[in-house]
């Protein structure tokens, strides 16, 4: 009984702290003559009990001065400074701000459906643009190009207020209907919007101390409604973007009552957010590189303002918030720029991800030479804005120190990452093998697909994409990765849009991954993986990527069925048919290529294009089991090319199918050079008086030194060897037996007689 009164109380005092424990209302407009109501009593005493109007719109002025990211006393200093620095953001303001009033009316709808200006239908994805007011901010960026048009200013004033007229009516968009306005990403972002235009227009005559307090009572009319709709932890983005701006109102209006519930509740679900979304590797669980640093926004507003205001935040905020910086670091390519996963969205069709603004955030919070090494001497344009001024003076002197880290992985994400170093023409390589089981909406088809960079060129590339585009879920699916396929299936299956009609839209079924071994060496990089993508038609498979260290890639499809099927390669790129369909090959503008060359014989090779991008389908036809062996071979000039006229291939030294080593098996192809053989599908292996048999046919890397031979396992499943010649065998320094069972990426050493 005493346990039930309890839970009782519990649940009581939990509901007492929702319905109750908020003052502001979240339904309606606080009228400006009221707000003082809600201020708390050292609020009220500094203001002397003058709630005037005037006395009012001062106040937060002088609290916005000090609390908002810059002092709004210096923007015509900062904004002359922004012009020097980003001469060329004045025609993207003005074109953005002109396309926002052509289309709507400052005093506009807020429920489909309506009409643009123009006459034509609004659709659900411009509605969630309306919604978020982002356009806005190049409407008071124009007032202020033009030299205080106050069209424009009084534009902003009249269309925020036809969302509080909207809300009186109960006439907006909500979010039962999927393009929700207040819901907590749309809310949040026009918030963190409309703060920015607040601090642009608080200097100005036109904008009055009434209109001031409008939107101070809009804005905290927003932050009621996000702590009322967001009571519990929910994953993704856009609980993320919601409780950010919560925890700006928090600060930016802490004289409030609620302003303290507002915090609390905030900043523990972004803690949530953090421990349970960016992954212990570091990296931002929707696997995306556009909502990694769309989280790194969210993360460093609230993070920013908490040390402008001296509000404390725990340790886990520091550790999470650096180690979003420092991946970005790690998945880089050689050029500083990054390769495009999974649902990159800023700019359809570009082959990597400029991360140089968000690392330079990164630099100005931690001052890590690291970051700096990829920093810029100015931030993104739209990140000037939210940078103090010791941060700006920060820039002028970048400490950079070249990094450190080489081959890499992501175990938790799903990212594997071959690199050979940081010189300009160096290459690498990423693996694509994590599927989200909380969120997986932002995954493409590309499930231990590759994307890879040498001598500055995206030689195997990957795109952004963008919701919006009719062939959106194309660009999402497999035929443009660069993976392995079977008959007509594609790894994303049962696709859906999402409910509002924006255009978004995610797989019902995408391939379950499995790591087999991840291995990295000074002699070569070893990942081999596999997915249940075709189990549906009877086909296991699995994918070994191997990194000849400053040389080129060995990529082994590998099918196994009962049945037979065509199976496929995918390679994106614009590439020729050089001998048959053995060898195909993309060359750059500056004489650099890539040729893919098959070491199995393959039957046909199909080419395909859209938006300007192209691809190359390798197939096998009429199998059962069949393994692709693929070199990926960047070079750098035509005579370093694969010869094509020639009978007896070197790739970079490497001989193939001519080694002193004696290799029996089904098939057997291998590669040597000096004292490594790198020999796959071989059953036994033998030189002098060394020999080793093997239970069923496998992959190997083998050295020999005088007297000493190293063995890799490098395939993809468990075998036995049985070694003759040898006088002990060792595995991580402990003594093998003499039938010695090798996992993959495992490595037998052996002194010989």
């Amino acid at each position: 009984m005493k346990n039930i009164k309890v839970i009782c109380l519990l649940v009581i005092g939990v509901w007492f702290q929702i319905t109750v424990a908020q003052q502001l209302p979240d339904s309606k407009i606080i009228p400006t003559n009221k707000l003082s109501k809600y201020l708390k009593e050292e609020a009220k005493k500094e203001l002397k009990g003058d709630f005037s109007i005037k006395n009012m719109a001062n106040f937060f002025r002088e609290k916005y001065a000090e609390r908002y990211f810059y002092n709004w006393k210096i923007f015509d200093q900062r904004f002359q400074d922004y012009k020097t620095l980003y001469p060329e953001s004045e025609a993207s303001h003005n074109e953005r701000a002109i396309d926002h009033i052509s289309k709507f009316s400052d005093v506009t709808p807020w429920v489909l459906p309506f009409n643009y200006l123009n006459g034509d239908p609004v659709n659900a994805y411009a509605m969630r643009h309306l919604a978020r007011q982002h356009k806005m901010v190049d409407i008071a960026f124009q007032y202020h190009y033009l030299n205080e048009n106050s069209n424009n200013l009084t534009y902003f004033k009249n269309q925020l207020q036809s969302l509080n007229t909207a809300l009186k009516a109960n006439k907006y968009e909500t979010i039962k209907d999927g393009n929700g306005v207040f819901e907590a990403f749309r809310s949040g972002y026009r918030v963190l919007n409309w703060l920015q235009i607040h601090s642009m227009f608080l200097g100005q005559e036109n904008y009055t101390d009434e209109d001031q307090l409008i939107t101070v009572a809009t804005l905290l009319q927003h932050a009621s409604s996000l702590y009322k709709e967001n009571v519990e932890f929910v994953p993704g983005n856009h609980q993320t973007r919601g409780m950010s701006a919560l925890a700006m109102l928090s600060i930016i209006f802490s004289d409030f009552k609620d302003a303290d519930l507002w915090r609390a509740r905030s900043m523990k679900l972004l803690e949530e957010h953090m421990l349970k979304e960016i992954n212990d590797d570091g990296f931002q669980f929707e696997r995306s590189v556009h909502y990694h640093m769309s989280d790194i926004d969210n993360y460093y507003y609230v993070y920013q303002l908490a040390k402008i205001s001296k509000v404390e935040v725990s340790t886990i905020w520091e550790q999470k918030l650096k180690s979003l910086f420092v991946t970005l670091t790690k998945i880089a390519y050689p050029d500083k720029s990054s390769p495009v996963l999974q649902d990159d969205t800023d700019n359809p069709w570009a082959e990597k991800n400029d991360i140089s603004g968000a690392i330079t955030l990164g630099y100005l919070l931690f001052e890590d030479p690291e970051m700096g090494y990829f920093s810029s001497e100015k931030v993104d344009s739209k990140m000037y804005w939210y940078l103090n001024e010791h941060q700006l003076s920060l820039l002028k002197n970048i400490v950079k120190k070249e990094p450190t880290t080489t081959s890499t992985s992501f175990p938790t994400t799903g990212y594997f990452i071959q690199r050979d170093g940081w010189n300009a023409n160096d290459k690498m390589l990423i693996i694509s093998a994590g599927l989200d089981d909380e969120k997986p909406d932002h995954q493409h088809g590309d499930m231990l697909g590759i994307q890879a960079m040498a001598y500055g060129k995206v030689i195997l590339p990957n795109y952004q994409v963008r919701y919006s585009l009719a062939d959106y879920e194309f660009f999402k699916n497999s035929m443009v990765k660069n993976v392995a396929l079977v008959d007509d299936e594609l790894q994303g299956k049962n696709y859906k849009g999402n409910q509002g009609g924006s255009g978004f839209g995610k797989f019902g079924e995408l391939p379950n991954p499995k790591v087999i071994t991840w291995n990295t060496s000074k002699e070569l990089d070893v990942f081999v993986g596999a997915h249940d993508g075709f189990s549906n038609v009877g086909v296991n498979y699995t994918r070994q990527v191997i990194d000849i260290k400053n040389g080129f890639w060995i990529v082994k499809d590998n099918f196994y069925s009962e049945k037979k099927h065509t199976y496929k390669q995918v390679w994106q790129g614009h590439y020729s048919l050089e001998n048959s369909s053995s060898l195909i090959r993309a060359t750059f503008d500056d004489a650099t290529g890539n040729d893919i060359f098959q070491l199995n014989s393959v039957d046909d090779v199909q080419s395909s294009g859209a938006r300007g991008k192209q691809w190359s389908v390798v197939s096998k036809n009429n199998a059962s089991n069949f393994s692709f062996i693929t070199v990926v071979y960047p070079y750098e000039g035509f005579e370093n090319r694969i010869d094509e006229t020639s009978k007896n291939k070197s790739l970079k030294g490497w001989k193939l199918n001519d080694s002193n080593w004696k290799l029996v098996g089904d098939n057997v192809v291998s590669l040597s050079k000096e004292n490594q053989l790198l020999a796959f599908s071989v059953r036994k292996i033998s030189l002098g008086d060394f020999s080793m048999e093997i239970s069923s046919v496998g992959d190997f890397f083998v050295t020999k030194n005088e007297n000493k031979i190293t063995i890799q396992l490098i395939g993809d499943k468990e075998l036995e060897l049985n070694t003759e010649g040898t006088i002990e065998c060792t595995i991580n320094g402990v003594i093998a037996s003499k039938i010695i069972k090798m996992a993959p990426g495992i490595v037998l050493e052996c002194k010989i007689k």
